[in-house]
């Protein structure tokens, strides 16, 4: 795939669903505008037209404002934040209440000529890998699932290690069950302790931006969380050096296709603790 006005760059995408019903990520390309985008349905899992699930409708709304690409990504992504709001109003959301409301983490950046705009909000990942072989992560954020997910691994260790006499899966439901309150509980924090655009005018303060150079960059990958190499620990801040190292060495659908297979290997999410067998994929390459 080729960009207008950059006709030497390389493009690739993965757009893929992963367990659920529906696929809530989202990706853009327009012109010089490459972006993904991961929707999260509100906690009481209501639908709306066509029968899309809140988060489904909050990336693609989100996705539809910056493909218009006529201001600073700053500002679209403000006008993306309002955009879910009224969409939620529309659909007769009562948005007084956080555990209602829909929302999306974007990674969007603007290829120039010399540099890389770019902003970012939630936990969409962008990386700089330079012609050396290093890598930088734009936004080094610390993971608001990391509280959760190490709940989860406790739970594994205490009740199906230990207890051999019950069905593994009444176990597994018991322990999602326990898991309840801790995601409303993180659900509460959104643009708190963390930034997504859900239509709180405090997502604002949330956004991460910048304009990077690109001497030196040979390749820019962009994603949503369901790239991630499974890790057996919960980590609060995410390392990507292996999964950089497996891009360089088998591209963006190698990658994607070792996620997949160890994800295959483990469907109740006991060796590699996360909240899916497998997640939702948006995902960019760039080779410049």
């Amino acid at each position: 795939m080729e960009i207008t006005h950059y006709p030497k760059i390389e493009v690739q995408t993965i757009l893929e669903k992963g367990t659920a019903v529906q696929n809530e990520d989202f990706l853009v390309i327009q012109d010089n505008i490459l972006g993904v985008f991961d929707g999260a349905t509100s906690l009481n899992s209501r639908k709306f037209g066509r029968d899309r699930t809140g988060g489904t409708i909050a990336s693609r709304t989100a996705g539809a404002v910056f493909k218009k690409n006529h201001f600073p990504l700053n500002q679209l992504a403000c006008q993306a934040n309002d955009a879910i709001m009224a969409q939620m109003i529309s659909n007769g959301v009562d948005t007084s209440r956080t555990e209602n409301l829909w929302s999306t983490s974007a990674a969007v950046v603007r290829i120039k000529a010399q540099s890389l705009e770019w902003v970012q909000a939630g936990d969409a990942v962008i990386i700089l890998i330079y012609e050396n072989g290093s890598h930088r992560v734009l936004v080094n954020r610390e993971d608001h699932d990391h509280e959760t997910l190490t709940l989860w691994k406790e739970l594994v260790r205490t009740h199906l290690l230990q207890d051999h006499q019950t069905d593994p899966q009444q176990i597994i439901d018991m322990m999602r069950g326990k898991l309840a309150h801790q995601i409303r509980k993180v659900r509460s924090d959104m643009n708190i302790t963390y930034g997504v655009l859900n239509g709180e005018k405090t997502a604002e303060a949330f956004l991460n931006q910048g304009e990077e150079p690109l001497d030196r960059v040979a390749h820019l990958l962009i994603f949503t969380d369901g790239l991630s190499i499974p890790q057996p620990e919960p980590e609060p801040h995410k390392d990507f050096t292996d999964l950089v190292k497996t891009y360089l060495n088998l591209g963006l659908e190698g990658l994607k296709q070792m996620i997949r297979s160890q994800e295959k290997k483990d469907p109740h999410c006991l060796a590699f603790p996360r909240f899916k067998c497998h997640d939702d994929i948006a995902a960019i390459a760039v080779r410049f």
